[in-house]
């Protein structure tokens, strides 16, 4: 992993789930679900989460650091399948989660004197700054690991990076997980509440259609893989590219206030009265952003489809229910299509949002099983170049109650969201009901969108 001239790594360690007995460990295989094969070769998930030092004497390297790295040994107890890896048995139809005893998860720690409150903060910085806090995960021939993460120190704070397999887990297990640590963290002790406590019981994610293999062998026909032991079987695909040189990244808030105005302008729309809205908060939030975001890049996608959509938990939706606290991935994304002149037009926000309302209209009323087997292969015929407008995150994860005993984070950034072309989102750290949006773009989009972004809220 490349660190800048303005940083070091000081230590890389391997973390091992605590146990009393080493001889007591046992080997411990997850299957993959139809939930989890979707994102097999998706880009991992990459989150950074930023820290205030306390104002006291307290020594990083002696006093933090190994109460971070005792209480990760402490919550991987609890969440084995992170420290093993994703492997592919020969003899089996669909990769699985692996942990054997002596498995860890890789704890990288640097050093750096890049500007923390820079980093930290929610105007704009370069995308490329944020790279050196990004842990990588280990891809081979044989498997990849599920996570790894990277402890930052700068002069006023750390950083807390965590690298995620998508196959492994969703965004909501993720979050889990963090609030997990931080708990054992914060409360110094090793037991986990029970909404904090991962469930595995896979037995509950029907698949009558072998939706599961569908998805693995349309995975290894487009990569072009010829089995499941080819050498590339586990390498990432490639979405967006490389990066341009002036890719940035800003958050802009959404106010509790903001929202209800926008809300009254789509209430006060002549067509209102003969179409049912959904109008909640995200909505109306993606909705804006959404516009904003084609109104920023108009001159390339006026005259094509933009797509717009985002993925659903269904969690609640299967028969039985899955607990909230279950382990994995439990999400399938929805999306359509719009042309992206329509958002020029004057009542171009009420229109995409009647169309995010009946795309989630659709959602709850469809059947969750309805359309998987197209779900996947529909991805890979979307055009290249199309400018789609994904979500990463949820104002419903609550990120910034993450408290492992010094405060809660100053910020939070989903940094692979540009690399799916999605927006990130989550509640505002004051807890005041609104939401914060992350936008990734070039330098010369971003001033276009704050401008268009910002009058767009100051309008009645």
């Amino acid at each position: 992993m490349a660190i800048p001239h303005s940083g070091k790594v000081v230590q890389v360690s391997k973390v091992v789930p605590f146990t009393a007995d080493s001889a007591a460990v046992t080997d411990f295989s997850l299957p993959l679900t139809f939930f989890d094969t979707f994102w097999f070769k998706i880009p991992p998930v990459e989150r950074l989460f930023f820290y205030s030092l306390p104002p006291t004497n307290t020594s990083f390297f002696n006093s933090i650091l190994p109460k971070l790295k005792h209480s990760l040994s402490l919550t991987l107890q609890h969440f084995l399948p992170l420290a093993g890896k994703l492997t592919w048995p020969s003899e089996s139809s669909l990769p699985i989660i692996l942990f054997t005893a002596g498995d860890a998860i890789s704890l990288t720690v640097a050093d750096s004197d890049a500007d923390f409150h820079h980093l930290s903060g929610r105007h704009v910085r370069k995308s490329g700054d944020f790279s050196p806090l990004v842990p990588g995960l280990v891809v081979s021939e044989t498997g990849a690991s599920v996570m790894a993460v990277q402890i930052t120190l700068f002069n006023g704070g750390f950083c807390i990076g965590i690298t995620a397999h998508h196959a492994v887990l969703d965004g909501k297990s993720s979050t889990i997980f963090m609030k997990a640590w931080a708990h054992i963290s914060k409360q110094s002790q090793s037991s986990l509440p029970p909404e904090l406590t991962p469930f595995y019981d896979r037995t509950m994610i029907k698949d009558p259609e072998a939706i599961a293999s569908l998805y693995a062998n349309q995975w290894l026909a487009m990569t072009g893989c010829k089995s499941n032991q080819d050498p590339k079987v586990f390498e990432f695909l490639s979405i967006s590219g490389e990066s341009p040189a002036d890719m940035v990244r800003a958050s802009f808030e959404i106010t509790r206030s903001d929202i209800e105005k926008l809300k009254k302008r789509v209430l006060n729309h002549p067509n209102r009265a003969s179409e049912e809205l959904h109008l909640s908060s995200f909505v109306i939030t993606y909705s804006y952003v959404f516009v904003c975001i084609v109104k920023a890049k108009i001159h390339e996608q006026m005259k094509k489809d933009v797509c717009y959509g985002f993925v659903a938990d269904k969690r609640s939706r299967l028969n039985p229910p899955v607990p909230e606290n279950y382990f994995g991935n439990c999400v399938v994304p929805h999306f359509n299509f719009v042309e992206g002149r329509e958002c020029l037009e004057e009542d171009g926000f009420y229109k995409i949002v009647a169309r995010v309302s009946e795309l989630i209209k659709e959602i709850k009323e469809i059947d969750v099983y309805e359309g998987l087997e197209e779900k996947l292969s529909s991805l890979s015929k979307i055009r290249p170049g199309t400018l789609g407008v994904g979500v990463a995150g949820s104002p419903r994860f609550g990120v910034y109650s993450v408290d492992f005993g010094w405060g809660k984070p100053e910020k939070v950034e989903i940094t692979s969201a540009k690399k799916t072309g999605s927006i990130s989102m989550a509640e505002m750290r004051d807890g005041s009901g609104g939401i914060e949006v992350g936008v990734p773009f070039e330098k010369h989009e971003m001033e276009l969108f704050t401008s268009i972004f910002s009058s767009g809220l100051e309008e009645p």
